[in-house]
């Protein structure tokens, strides 16, 4: 008789097992130390993060595999291959820099602000289990593993989008977060139920093989748990129409959770998205095929044009135009994987999406690293009190002018305008001529509101310049996005390696 008991790989599982352990040490030691020493918990947090992203450097090696089924060493649980690295190196390193913005965000609420001050022990817990939900998810190979992971990254989220004490806005942005996402986790898991019904399964690999013997009964089923599967997914990465939580949220939260919603939020939408469709669904590329291409076109238009009308407000806010920017963005990112449904070689595609979402992390979480230098002096942290940075701070200027250049793909952003003409080629070489060319008009819409912030920058300030003293976390959390930056724009080969080689 065979054992029943499945032996663990516990080097696979270590990266996001080691951000939960590190949450649960943080929450338990909240309870035994004092108020001034609760700053401890903010630097163990990102040694954890650290020391997580590290322990993904040994799984390079080749694809490990566990929790898989009794003598089906092929249909796992879990799986850590390329794909799986590459979203928890984006996961855990934009977790990791959103933490460095924390820091400095925490000393400011006790100083300034102590009626609304952040409640550290939990805001601590709730990032790390968030991160941990979130590395969790690009390895998961079931659907219930990825529905557990894809809440697991979400409930914490929640409740860091409200953690501001008395704040009306906080809170405000939190229910609407909130209710959108139970709503659309809703629709995704009556999904799920749909597919189990039409396939016995829930193994990715297994519902791939068999939704295709469906028979015709079923075949109706299958195709709407397909199109409710992806509804949840479609949320997470802001597609439009599940979009409309995105600039309250980003605006009413902590500016570090703003940042770490606007990669890692998004990291954990769209792997969840290419999971379900590339690997679960593969034959039914003929409906989520349109379907995400229709949400690529509408999502990027809808976020631009909004970031742009952003401009009629007199005193409209930085913030909110980075999470209307970061829906545009979002559009960009759907194209592969909606090119992947027509294209002979889809992990090319899919590898285009990753290879565009890691320059998108580095420089998005720059930009709201600079974002948040400015908003030490400014509390409402308008584009205008961007006006001549360069004479306060030319160094954050110029890097400030640098990610925005990236996220327009202009140089020297070299990196930004190469991972779009990656997405481009994609779209092009799947046959999509019509959502490149509406890619193409949106690059050209985008441009306008990257340089308008751009050179107001490098304008002569109104009054004296003020200076900005930076906190030793921020330059950390500044200085690595701008490495990470500068790097991929000297070597782009770096991360658009994905999209000749695939990752599965």
């Amino acid at each position: 008789m065979s054992s029943l008991v499945q032996s663990v790989d516990w080097l696979a599982i270590a990266p996001p097992t080691l951000a939960a352990v590190v949450a649960l040490v943080v929450l338990v030691a909240d309870l035994f130390i004092g108020d001034h020493k609760k700053a401890l918990l903010g630097w163990v947090s990102v040694v954890g993060l650290a020391a997580s992203a590290l322990l993904l450097l040994p799984l390079l090696d080749g694809d490990r595999a566990t929790f898989c089924l009794t003598g089906d060493a092929n249909t796992c649980s879990y799986t850590a291959d390329h794909f799986t690295l590459a979203i928890q190196f984006l996961v855990l390193g934009g977790a990791l820099l959103a933490a460095l913005l924390s820091v400095t965000a925490l000393k400011d609420a006790d100083r300034k602000d102590a009626d609304r001050d952040i409640p550290e022990g939990e805001f601590w817990f709730l990032l790390l289990s968030s991160a941990a939900g979130a590395a969790l998810l690009p390895a998961s190979r079931d659907l219930a593993t990825l529905i557990v992971a894809l809440e697991v990254a979400s409930l914490p989220a929640f409740a860091l989008v409200g953690i501001k004490r008395g704040d009306k806005k906080s809170s405000e942005a939190a229910l609407k977060f909130f209710l959108s996402s139970v709503t659309a986790t809703a629709v995704s898991l009556m999904g799920v139920s749909f597919v189990y019904a039409s396939t016995g399964t829930l193994y990715l690999t297994e519902i791939a093989r068999e939704i295709l013997h469906v028979d015709g009964q079923l075949h109706t089923l299958a195709q709407t748990g397909v199109v409710l599967t992806l509804v949840g997914f479609a949320f997470k990465t802001a597609a439009v129409p599940f979009h409309f939580w995105v600039p309250d949220t980003y605006v009413g939260a902590p500016l570090p959770v703003a940042a770490y919603l606007s990669v890692v939020g998004k990291a954990v939408g769209f792997s969840g998205l290419i999971l379900v469709t590339v690997v679960a669904f593969p034959s039914y590329a003929d409906v989520w095929g349109p379907a995400l291409a229709a949400l690529a076109a509408l999502t990027m238009t809808v976020g631009n044009v909004g970031a742009l009308r952003q401009q009629a407000t007199r005193a409209y806010s930085a913030v909110r135009l980075l999470a209307w920017s970061s829906v545009g963005q979002a559009g960009y990112l759907l194209v592969p994987i909606a090119a992947a449904a027509y294209s002979k070689d889809a992990e090319k595609a899919i590898g285009s999406t990753v290879a565009y979402a890691l320059m998108y992390a580095a420089v998005n979480l720059g930009a709201f690293a600079v974002a948040a230098l400015v908003g030490r002096t400014k509390a409402l942290n308008r584009v205008s009190d961007y006006r001549g940075l360069y004479a306060s701070n030319p160094l954050a200027a110029l890097l400030l002018g640098f990610f925005l250049l990236c996220l327009a793909g202009l140089p020297p952003g070299i990196i930004g305008l190469f991972a779009k003409v990656t997405v481009f080629s994609a779209a092009v070489d799947a046959g999509l001529g019509w959502l490149a060319v509406v890619m193409a008009v949106n690059v050209v819409i985008a441009l306008f509101y990257y340089l308008q912030w751009t050179t107001l920058l490098f304008r002569a300030p109104e009054g004296e310049p003020e200076k900005h003293r930076v906190p030793a976390p921020l330059t950390a959390a500044i200085a690595l996005t701008a490495v990470l930056g500068v790097a991929l724009s000297g070597a782009p080969q770096l991360v658009l390696r994905f999209s000749d080689t695939g990752l599965f």
